[in-house]
């Protein structure tokens, strides 16, 4: 009896400390994905080139690809679906902008095969763009017991108590190059975090939906920057022509020969009428 009374109380110890090893009670769970834009543009520590002085040559409207830059290892943040799905909502806000052709969302796998400055400008010839923007991400989730974690320890409490706290913090980064310098025309940041609480039973679930949420509130935030840098980008472009030379295509709208060329039509024929109307003596023209 002696005996049963001492292994009573060295069992339970072993079980409560195997519980707590199988739902990591008391600790921090910590975990992070990211995507590099330095690592993808120069892989394998490769030095990056020394800044040329050729200037961007940016022929109106352009033609711009957006793509995210792969993510480090497998793991992704978010599915190809909602990635291309996120990347159709910046689309839609420039596409009307009367500078912009079109906008093709390109799916990051292309840019698996080739990394590189070549790399990039290979998938660009691939889908006929003057410019490519590309989404880098870094997100970091942690979750943490709080005092009230004790209560894990009982079945009930592991449903019922909110004992833990979850915490997500998203970066998300839009880098415009042009493509045939590979220059950096302008970037613009998205920076978004949450924090939740949640049973311990929950908590995968709880941090997976933030993890996304996070996701898609950087991203907006990154939209909005990136309509501020891009109007930045024009006015910087009026007053220091060493940022870029821009020109319109011929045909074009916006300042375009086209539109000069009306204009010039127009002056000619107002000019054809005053002449005729000077031979005949100032009487008006009777068509």
């Amino acid at each position: 009896m002696r005996y049963l009374k001492l292994t009573f109380p060295v069992l339970a110890v072993f079980v409560l400390a195997s519980c707590s090893s199988f739902w990591n009670l008391g600790g921090e769970t910590r975990s992070g994905v990211s995507s590099s834009l330095v690592d993808y543009l120069y892989p394998a520590g490769e030095i990056p080139p020394e800044i040329q002085d050729t200037i961007p040559y940016l022929e109106l409207p352009l033609r711009v690809g957006i793509a995210f830059v792969p993510a480090q290892g497998s793991r992704s943040v978010i599915s190809e679906a909602t990635k291309v799905e996120l990347l159709e909502k910046v689309k839609a806000e420039f596409k009307d902008r009367e500078f912009i052709e079109r906008i093709e969302v390109i799916p990051d796998n292309y840019l698996r095969t080739g990394k590189g400055v070549n790399g990039m400008q290979q998938v660009a010839r691939l889908y006929g763009v003057d410019a490519m923007a590309l989404v880098s991400y870094d997100q970091v989730a942690v979750s943490e017991d709080n005092p009230a974690s004790f209560l894990y320890w009982t079945i009930v409490g592991s449903y019922v108590i909110k004992a833990t706290s979850n915490e997500v913090q998203t970066f998300v980064d839009t880098a415009v190059f042009d493509v045939k310098t590979a220059r950096l025309l302008f970037r613009a940041p998205g920076l978004d975090k949450m924090s939740d609480r949640s049973t311990l039973v929950e908590a995968g679930e709880v941090v997976r939906k933030a993890r996304e949420a996070s996701f898609v509130a950087a991203m907006q935030l990154m939209t909005e920057n990136l309509a501020i840098e891009l109007d930045d980008f024009r006015q910087r472009v009026k007053k220091d022509p060493q940022v870029a030379q821009v020109e319109w295509k011929l045909g074009s709208g916006g300042g375009s020969i086209g539109l000069w060329f009306l204009l010039g039509l127009l002056v000619t024929v107002v000019a054809q009428r005053f002449q005729e109307y000077q031979v005949r003596g100032g009487e008006a023209v009777d068509q």
